[in-house]
């Protein structure tokens, strides 16, 4: 059952919605999993797939790669839509990473959680979390996290 077809009514949706993510979030930050974007080169992989079409298909804000997800805070252009940019990443970063690591099968899980930006206080909320993960996980030094400047991050 998706949530917009639950009977709760709207505000217990969005609040229902925002405990699942952090459920989700925190089993994340336990680290669990494989962890393949823990190493360098699988890391850079997927960096430099998110950065390749930045400022054509969309504009980067802030972006994380983390042990064993990423995220990516980013403004699509106006031809684009969200499911074929990542599709586009996935793909390219799964086949690229499945022949660095000699393995095969799924790189990536399916289903991705996406959240709207509603105003400028989401935004810097949404960065400073992004900006802040590695550090919250005990991850010291972690050079796979960028924000924009004017959003509070360092390029």
């Amino acid at each position: 059952m998706e949530l917009r077809d639950n009977p709760l009514g709207a505000d217990k949706n969005t609040l229902l919605a925002e405990l699942t993510a952090q459920r989700v979030e925190h089993h994340l930050d336990l680290g669990r999993g494989a962890c393949h974007l823990a190493k360098s080169q699988i890391a850079d992989v997927v960096v430099s797939a998110l950065q390749h079409f930045h400022g054509i298909r969309y504009r980067l804000q802030a972006w994380c790669v983390m042990p064993n997800h990423v995220h990516v805070l980013f403004q699509l252009s106006s031809e684009q839509r969200l499911p074929t940019v990542l599709h586009s990443w996935k793909s390219f970063t799964a086949k690229k990473c499945s022949d660095i690591l000699g393995t095969s099968g799924p790189f990536w899980q399916k289903e991705y959680y996406d959240h709207l930006v509603r105003n400028e206080g989401d935004l810097r909320r949404i960065t400073q979390y992004i900006v802040e993960n590695p550090a919250k996980v005990g991850l010291r030094d972690w050079r796979w996290v960028w924000a924009d400047r004017s959003l509070g991050g360092h390029e």
